[in-house]
């Protein structure tokens, strides 16, 4: 099997997978849209009014500290985690790092011209201008439909916060890049994977907003499509030789990571900085109306 080859196949597993979370109407996840899971808790809270009453003003979006902070910490912890056991199993050459030099030699050993041009092509989908082109052209799109400045935040958080984490990360991991043949120009240090990151970040970001009014089914397979592109960046950076398995997993996690938090603090498909999400009478995720706008209707 040539290394372009286990690079998409990669990416179309990860499609399948979010494909398939996302057009299930038994798991109340979607792995573009945090919004479900939250209209998924508020309909559990309901079962249960002394939790409601308990929980309202720690998860109440409009309190200090409510659940802009308290989601957005939650998941920052996760990633934090994760990627502390990652950079422990690169300290002590264990679980996943076990893999690292295998993969980048056999990436490296078996990359044909061929190969390496196609992979070069998929790698690009995680490169800075095709990012920046990505978001601007999603954002000016979005704006001419819905004449919101909201999407402009958004992208621009997305954009601008995965470029400062990823080169944060970077000075502060300090690790060298695979000491094997590189197929493709690469400079600086290797954890986490900067095109992992971004593509991960971006395509899941520009899925949101593209699918914003779609229906559940159109959803389900923009979400398969991101994921389909940060698996295969992901899987093309590690068998270019640029980056060790452990980089681009680490990348993976941290992409997704400042996605949902960014998601979240806009509120997931409703794009309102701040709102709620609540469940509408048709069960679509929107922001929730506030008392002052009540009163002016």
């Amino acid at each position: 099997m040539s290394p372009a080859l286990a690079a998409v196949l990669c990416g179309v597993l990860a499609a399948l997978i979010a494909f398939g979370i996302s057009a299930s109407r038994t798991l109340h996840v979607d792995p573009v849209d945090p919004a479900v899971a939250e209209q998924a808790v508020r309909r559990s809270l309901w079962r249960h009014p002394r939790v409601e009453r308990f929980l309202h003003e720690r998860t109440n979006r409009q309190s200090a500290g409510g659940f802009l902070l308290t989601a957005s910490i939650a998941v920052l912890f996760v990633v934090a985690v994760f990627v502390g056991l990652v950079l422990d199993m690169i300290d002590n050459h264990s679980g996943l790092a076990a893999a690292d030099q295998s993969i980048a030699s056999w990436g490296s050993r078996n990359g044909s011209t061929t190969t390496a041009q196609a992979m070069k092509w998929i790698t690009q989908l995680g490169s800075t201008p095709v990012i920046a082109l990505a978001l601007i052209a999603t954002a000016m799109l979005d704006f001419r439909r819905r004449r919101s400045r909201e999407v402009f935040f958004f992208v621009a958080a997305i954009g601008i916060g995965e470029l400062v984490l990823n080169n944060l990360l970077k000075l502060l991991v300090h690790r060298e890049r695979p000491s094997v043949l590189h197929l493709v120009a690469a400079h600086g240090y290797s954890f986490p994977s900067g095109h992992t990151v971004a593509a991960t970040s971006t395509w899941f970001a520009i899925a949101l907003v593209v699918g914003r009014d779609a229906p559940r089914r159109t959803r389900a397979l923009l979400s398969g499509v991101a994921a389909l592109i940060a698996m295969s960046v992901a899987a093309s950076r590690a068998l270019l030789g640029v980056h060790w398995l452990t980089d681009v997993i680490a990348g993976l996690a941290i992409g997704f990571g400042w996605f949902l938090i960014v998601a979240i603090i806009f509120g997931g498909r409703a794009q309102r900085l701040g709102d709620p999400v609540t469940e509408t009478p048709q069960g679509v995720a929107g922001p929730e109306r506030s008392q002052s706008q009540l009163a002016t209707k």
